[in-house]
């Protein structure tokens, strides 16, 4: 059956329902996608390219503004989302630290108090050393931490938990050490982290590749391993999985796009809709090879299951770590 047009009638509430129903929902008034980490790393470029995306190809009809809120590993981020419900005017950028924090007990916020939309790509963690470095390969940072882990401080964002420290938690593991003998640090965002380790304040960075590859390209930063099922295409194309140097590590960081609690079926199916679309075009293409992120775009019941599954997987990890109970 023909749907009929949207038109005014002597019951304004019912016509404006109706309408609501043929059309779907729609932004009314500014976007905001929060971030829960400074600008410049993978939470922050993962926001600015939806937003770019969103905007040039006219997929949303308001302005869309990126707000970061960093501190509390996505905690503060995620206090203001808690306070939006049913608004779906505002997303954040979820990470596993947001799901680490909440099993350690650093955050208050389950990702069961807010609403899944969908889950855009995974960010394998590339280990990082400064060019002038004397460790030079994998095997050479495994001999080190084999013998005295007490001697390397590694750094990363954005808190103790996160997957970055689970990634070189669990080397640890595979290399029979005890994750807990580690000098860590966390920093507030993967900037802050490079930083330190080019100023050679820390001697080891575990980050999502596409932080470091302007460093690595331009001869200060060396990778000498990756958690990837596979090698990273073009400029990091040489550089070795774990699996490739002896060790059965594989481990990464999702990006996904949460709304807050109470928002209507409507609401999220306009979500996905805008997002499908973007993750589709060329430039969204462009954006993963460019910071080495596998597509792996999932939404409706399937990213429900995601983060369920992915709240388990970690809890077991971490509890194994000795960061959780």
């Amino acid at each position: 059956m023909k749907a009929r047009p949207c038109l005014l009638g002597v019951a304004l509430l019912a016509a404006s329902t109706l309408c609501a129903a043929q059309s779907g929902w729609i932004p009314q008034r500014n976007i905001e996608i929060l971030v829960g980490s400074a600008p410049g790393g993978s939470n922050d470029k993962t926001a600015r390219q939806i937003e770019r995306i969103l905007t040039e190809q006219k997929l949303v009809n308001q302005a869309i503004a990126v707000v970061n809120r960093s501190g509390g590993g996505g905690a503060i981020a995620l206090s203001a989302l808690s306070q939006r419900p049913g608004d779906a005017h505002s997303v954040i950028v979820f990470t596993p630290t947001m799901l680490a924090n909440n099993i350690t007990g650093a955050s208050k916020y389950s990702y069961t108090q807010f609403t899944p939309i969908a889950s855009l790509f995974n960010d394998y963690i590339a280990f990082v050393v400064n060019a002038d470095s004397p460790i030079r390969t994998g095997k050479e940072l495994s001999d080190r931490l084999r013998k005295d882990p007490q001697s390397l401080t590694v750094g990363f964002a954005s808190a103790l938990g996160s997957h970055n420290h689970i990634a070189i938690g669990l080397l640890m593991k595979k290399l029979d050490r005890n994750p807990t003998d580690l000098k860590v640090v966390a920093f507030k965002g993967s900037s802050l982290a490079v930083t330190n380790l080019l100023g050679g304040h820390i001697d080891v960075v575990t980050i999502g590749a596409g932080n470091v590859a302007g460093h690595v390209a331009a001869g200060r930063l060396r990778v000498v391993g990756i958690s990837a099922p596979k090698r990273f295409s073009g400029g990091m194309a040489h550089i070795p999985t774990w699996k490739e140097q002896g060790v059965d590590l594989e481990v990464g960081g999702w990006r996904a796009i949460v709304g807050p609690k109470g928002i209507s079926s409507a609401q999220v199916a306009y979500w996905d809709g805008i997002l499908s679309k973007a993750t589709r075009v060329p430039e969204w293409q462009e954006g993963l090879k460019k910071n080495h992120w596998f597509d792996n775009y999932i939404s409706g019941p399937a990213v429900h299951k995601h983060f369920e599954d992915q709240y388990n997987d970690m809890k077991s990890v971490l509890v194994e770590l000795g960061l959780a109970r």
